[in-house]
């Protein structure tokens, strides 16, 4: 089950794509995300990262997981200023969240954890602000990865 926590804001810079869970187009825009950012080293493009984890963000929710949102992948940055040209930044917001575990093979694992969230959906009293994933060392592993997915509460 999940843990409750509260989490101070902090900033992402990465690349990012409209997308939304209707006809599969999340899977396919994300993939798409996911190999431009390896296939253009965007990583080494991001001035002012905190650390190495990756950052896989969801925001800008027309109205929850059912319609359109912004997807963001990119690294925790100490600041926005000089974002590079191409690249996007973001301030999420602190507050309260939920963050749910999601062990196993990448990305079957993730993309699970999210099918338990959106069933519980009703009952977590999201405030679709902003939820990301963490994808850090005990992610590297791909057929054991342990990737934490944090949930914005109201």
């Amino acid at each position: 089950m999940a843990r409750k926590i509260q989490l101070e804001s902090f900033k992402i810079v990465g690349i990012s794509v409209g997308t939304t869970n209707e006809n599969g187009k999340a899977s396919t825009d994300l993939g798409n995300l996911w190999q431009k950012f390896y296939s253009e080293n965007i990583s080494s493009k991001i001035l002012n990262k905190a650390d190495n984890d990756l950052y896989s963000l969801y925001t800008d929710y027309e109205l929850d997981y059912t319609a359109g949102y912004t997807a963001i992948l990119g690294h925790k940055v100490s600041s926005l200023d000089n974002i590079p040209e191409g690249l996007t930044g973001h301030e999420i917001t602190g507050g309260s969240y939920l963050v749910f575990e999601a062990k196993g093979e990448k990305p079957m694992a993730v993309i699970n954890t999210w099918k338990e969230i959106w069933d519980k959906d009703k009952e977590l009293n999201r405030l679709y602000s902003t939820d990301f994933e963490v994808y850090g060392d005990k992610s590297q592993d791909d057929l054991n990865s342990v990737v934490d997915i944090y949930i914005a509460m109201k």
